[in-house]
């Protein structure tokens, strides 16, 4: 069975406009016979071929002395006109390209009219830059409530131990963006304003935070609509590609189906012992959840900027939910794992969309390794008489939707 958890290999990590492309090549290439746009990676090349993977398989397109090389700037990605002529020699396997080709009367292509590239080196300056504006200056958290007149988003910021409230209020030039269906990825989410943001969705912004952390100036938001089912494993159907979990708060049984797009990691224990290594609370299967400071333990973290972080920071010691390393990273920074990999008895936690029925969903994001977090959150409500709150409403790092309490 295909692997249907791996990536897509054209998956662009930075907004590339891909839209943009299939509209302006055209245009620029246009003629009595319409161009084939042929968008992916890189894959081989040579002196007189370049070998392109798309989405839907790997293409071997023949190039010659008429064949026009155009380089176009990841800061830029929507202007033809300032991109710059390359030579052949310029193209390495793993840039980004669209290919401009007419196909012959046996169907066969010709030689390629025009490559346009991304290259690989300037696309990874780019997603380094995005990624440390997101780091340094981010915030994530679940939206409580929308005041679309003032232009303000009340947030919801988990941390280990605590949740504080945040009051965003979006720049006049604000861009606002929403996760597409079925994806979670930041380059293929769709624009979309403050009227879309709904109560329970999950938030990120990236901007400018007040000293007290109560409030955050906001100069790009993002957004989506998302579940999450965290159960244990009960069946694995390689060929169909789907499994049965059973929901541990309805105890019901729900299949999660497996598409191209969905992704499996795995949390490793070494990671989760870190997490609760500074905790005093009772060790559940030898981790031990995070508890208020105790002894010489400071009550507040220093920021890098010397001095004290506000309440509800993020995961291990990061700042007001800031997720480190970008917006997608530190899921992506975990150990992958095949659909394979997964045995009954495993307890994961599943991200979906939340639309359809919820007997049958679509895994976008899948956790697995997340059993002493359900067992530590379950041993707090039960102290609580089912109570929700402590460590019940921790989050799993860049997986906002992932939590334990609600």
């Amino acid at each position: 069975m295909k692997n249907v958890v791996s990536r897509n290999v054209i998956s662009w990590s930075s907004t590339l406009a891909i839209a943009f492309f299939l509209s302006t090549v055209a245009l620029a290439q246009g003629g009595p016979v319409k161009p084939v746009l042929l968008v992916g990676e890189v894959k081989a090349i040579d002196s007189s071929s370049i070998t392109v993977q798309t989405k839907d398989g790997s293409n071997l397109v023949s190039v010659n002395e008429k064949t026009q090389f155009k380089k176009v700037s990841p800061d830029n990605p929507t202007s033809l006109s300032s991109a710059t002529s390359v030579g052949l020699d310029e193209i390495e396997v793993g840039d980004k390209v669209v290919v401009s080709v007419v196909r012959g009367a046996d169907g066969a292509f010709l030689p390629a009219r025009a490559v346009y590239l991304m290259s690989k080196s300037e696309l990874a300056q780019k997603r380094a830059k995005e990624a440390e504006r997101w780091a340094t200056r981010g915030i994530s958290g679940k939206v409580a409530a929308v005041n679309t007149g003032a232009n303000q988003i009340t947030v919801e910021v988990r941390g280990l131990t605590n949740t504080a409230t945040v009051v965003v209020t979006a720049k006049p030039d604000a861009k606002f963006k929403r996760y597409r269906p079925n994806s979670i990825s930041y380059a293929e989410a769709l624009e979309s304003s403050i009227a879309e943001i709904k109560p329970g969705d999950m938030f990120r912004a990236v901007g400018d935070r007040s000293l007290d952390g109560a409030t955050f100036t906001a100069e790009e938001i993002i957004t989506g609509a998302f579940q999450t089912i965290v159960g244990t494993v009960k069946s694995v159907d390689l060929e169909k590609g789907e499994i049965i979990v059973e929901d541990s708060k309805t105890k019901k049984d729900a299949v999660v189906s497996f598409r191209e797009f969905s992704t499996v990691k795995r949390f490793p224990e070494e990671m989760l012992q870190r997490m609760f290594q500074f905790g005093n609370g009772q060790p559940v299967g030898g981790i031990r959840p995070a508890g208020p400071p105790q002894g010489d333990q400071p009550a507040q973290r220093p920021t890098q900027a010397g001095g004290t972080a506000p309440p509800g920071g993020g995961f291990a010691g990061r700042g007001l939910g800031g997720v480190r390393g970008g917006i997608d990273d530190v899921y992506e920074r975990l150990p992958s794992i095949s659909l394979s990999d997964l045995k009954p008895g495993d307890v994961i936690a599943v991200s979906s969309n939340k639309t359809g029925p919820q007997d049958k969903v679509f895994a976008i994001k899948v956790l697995a390794g997340v059993g002493p977090l359900l067992a530590i959150a379950q041993t707090q409500a039960q102290g609580r008489g089912g109570r929700q709150g402590g460590f019940g409403g921790f989050t799993i790092p860049g997986l906002e939707g992932f939590d334990f309490g609600n």
